[in-house]
């Protein structure tokens, strides 16, 4: 179970964690909350439902990251698709960004509730909506990284070369963690297929 995500009766999914790996994962997902930003909640007597019809942003984020977690619906070749892709992120992305900060708070909430042993380890055991939640962030990070890192999708299919790098590069670290998070993201993928 070391290192990757074994099927638990249920539905769910355990993996064997150390504390640097509990660290980096849930300093990762609060990083992810920070880019993600706060929502809006309802002001103080405000009607909730009203909330639920509030209108989002109809641009597309300025930073490549977010860009790449809130991408355009429609493309941007000509001036209908933009108005349709601004009309759709209008209504769409508060609850994609709502969404989003559920599962990074998931994996921050389940990794706060384990109980570290004496020998630095231990066994995180996620229910099915945990691991739902676990595979949105998991995904989001990933996505994260590889943009911060200019990995494009003709890079995916050659990691070999990401594995190559020198350890003075000052990208290694992260190259480290994408690479990491994809192979915990595949195998909970696998546990999770009927």
């Amino acid at each position: 179970m070391a290192g990757h995500f074994e099927a638990t009766p249920g539905g769910g999914a355990a993996v064997a964690l150390d504390e640097v790996e509990i660290a980096i994962l849930r300093s990762l997902a609060v990083q992810l909350l920070e880019l993600i930003g706060p929502g809006d909640k309802p002001a103080e007597g405000e009607d909730p439902l009203a909330a639920l019809f509030a209108e989002g942003p109809s641009k597309p984020p300025t930073d490549p990251a977010l860009a790449r977690l809130f991408p355009e619906a429609y493309g941007d070749e000509d001036s209908e698709l933009r108005a349709a892709s601004a009309e759709f992120r209008r209504f769409t992305e508060n609850d994609l960004r709502a969404r989003k900060r559920d599962d990074a708070l998931a994996v921050v909430r389940t990794l706060d509730a384990l109980s570290v042993a004496e020998d630095g380890g231990a066994v995180l055991k996620l229910s099915g909506d945990e691991c739902r939640h676990w595979l949105g962030a998991l995904n989001d990070l990933r996505l994260t990284i590889g943009t911060r890192l200019e990995v494009s999708d003709d890079d995916e299919g050659e990691a070999g070369s990401l594995y190559r790098l020198p350890d003075s590069d000052p990208r290694k670290p992260m190259v480290m963690a994408y690479l990491w998070l994809g192979a915990l993201q595949e195998t909970l993928v696998e546990t999770l297929m009927p």
